[in-house]
């Protein structure tokens, strides 16, 4: 049985079975991408929910695994040279349980790196502008109701970044064409994040990117999706 001692989040957060996945999140537009991930590579893992209204993100053992303050989170008794490794930052986590299992990345070289450079347009772009646009639309509306600036630049960078998607997707299934990748799986969340959590499809004019929203339904279709985007369950 592995030792986890080592990493003081899970005196507050025990594992059950420290020999698995131990993975710390809620499920947000970040947090799913890992549970989804995880679904798709059938890999054992543990779910331990992170309340965001107790503050428990700031507490002392989450920042410990996490300096940053920010789900997801992840322990991995298995990592490199057998040893546990303690991971944050989605799309560093989405690269690590690729390149572990060989699996949602290709393995030819070039497109490796091209599905990367993808990873970081949704951790650089997509999260982000998506993220602001829905704090100062839903979350802020009254605090900035007589100054639509914030809610503008947001919103045309976002409708921005879904044409460059839009672009992207003509003609191909996924990101990288027919190959389904941690690509995918970084993006599509946070587009359905900004249709359903933040409503904001109307004002983002979804319907005019006829290619981003057939991907995202299929991306949605799939039974890791389908069962990932609601983990960690709300006890």
């Amino acid at each position: 049985m592995a030792d986890l001692s080592s990493f003081p989040i899970t005196s507050r957060w025990p594992a059950k079975n420290p020999d698995i996945i131990q993975l710390y999140s809620l499920p947000t537009p970040n947090g799913v991408k890992i549970s989804i991930a995880l679904e798709e590579l059938s890999l054992p893992y543990e779910a331990h929910r992170i309340a965001f209204d107790a503050n428990e993100q700031k507490s002392p053992e989450f920042l410990s695994l996490n300096p940053n303050g920010r789900i997801p989170a992840i322990i991995d008794p298995n990592g490199p040279g057998g040893k546990p490794i303690g991971l944050f930052e989605s799309g560093a986590i989405l690269i690590y349980l690729a390149e572990k299992t060989g699996k949602l990345i290709p393995a030819d070289a070039a497109r490796r790196y091209e599905t990367l450079c993808w990873v970081m347009f949704q951790m650089g772009g997509v999260g982000p502008m998506f993220g602001q646009f829905g704090h100062f639309f839903k979350f802020a509306a009254e605090k900035v109701a007589n100054n639509s600036y914030p809610v503008e630049r947001y919103r045309d960078e976002s409708k921005r970044l879904l044409g460059v998607l839009e672009t992207r997707l003509e003609g191909r299934q996924w990101l990288m064409g027919d190959e389904y990748t941690i690509a995918d799986i970084a993006t599509y969340p946070w587009v359905e994040g900004a249709r359903k959590f933040y409503g904001g499809g109307e004002v983002l004019e979804y319907k005019s990117f006829p290619n981003v929203l057939a991907w995202l339904e299929r991306g949605l279709a799939r039974p890791a999706a389908r069962k990932g985007i609601e983990i960690p369950r709300k006890e």
